[in-house]
């Protein structure tokens, strides 16, 4: 069993001790006996690992070796149903950022509002909220949740919103109207700052849509090795 996938013999023992194996029936000496159905139980294992990760894949494993195939389908679905969610977030932030992308720009024989900001492209509180059409209050709260970082000027104490600030507001907004709670927006707006701006974030957008493909890849061929050990199952469940 272990030479056969490339684990472990001590690997082999865990994953019966944790349920993710059927037990093993046993000599007179002791000695576990693995058969071709545990060869099968692990197959499915490993193969739905990558797909729902260790931790799910392990209950879903656990629940199929004490015969709840119903919670088993629970556990697959809630996955589904997160790489679901996972896809409609990557929607949201693509949609927001082609919005925000769109409204950034000046038009033609605009003027930008009198401030006396002493950086050029960084406005006070009101301004901002006006031209975002919110309250104060609510950029305030942003600012709590981490969505938006302005400084301090030392002057006066009046938050200065610089570019960047401007365009984490704009983004923040866009998702916010999308229906998103300030918990989901935060790491988000992390990731524009760490990508150091919108145009280098179409990677890391381009790296998401990977990661989800190859998890929905995963997802099946787990689905479809699991499919195989319940019907290798079929006659101990009678």
């Amino acid at each position: 069993m272990a030479r056969g996938s490339g684990l472990s013999t001590q690997a082999i023992r865990n994953y019966e001790e944790a349920g993710i194996l059927p037990a093993a029936g046993r000599t007179p000496h002791g000695y576990r006996v693995y058969t071709a159905l545990h060869a099968q139980a692990l197959r499915a294992f490993l193969a739905l690992v990558p797909g729902h990760g260790h931790q799910t894949a392990t209950s879903i494993m656990r629940a199929v070796n004490q015969d709840a195939v119903d919670e088993a389908f629970r556990l697959i679905d809630e996955s589904h149903a997160q790489l679901l969610d996972d896809r409609r977030t990557l929607q949201a932030v693509e949609s927001a950022l082609r919005e925000l992308e769109s409204t950034t720009a000046p038009e033609p024989g605009a003027r930008s509002e009198p401030t006396e900001v002493p950086r050029p492209g960084s406005t006070f509180i009101g301004p901002l909220a006006a031209k975002l059409g919110i309250r104060p209050a609510t950029l305030r709260t942003w600012e709590r949740a981490g969505l938006v970082r302005p400084r301090r000027d030392p002057r006066t104490g009046y938050r200065v919103y610089d570019e960047a600030d401007v365009r984490d507001a704009r983004l923040a907004h866009q998702l916010r109207r999308g229906g998103y709670l300030l918990e989901q927006i935060a790491p988000l707006i992390a990731q524009v700052r760490a990508a150091g701006g919108l145009q280098p974030l179409e990677a890391a957008l381009c790296d998401w849509h990977g990661r989800l493909s190859a998890r929905g890849r995963a997802m099946l061929t787990g689905a479809a090795e699991l499919a195989a050990y319940l019907r290798a199952r079929e006659p101990t469940m009678i």
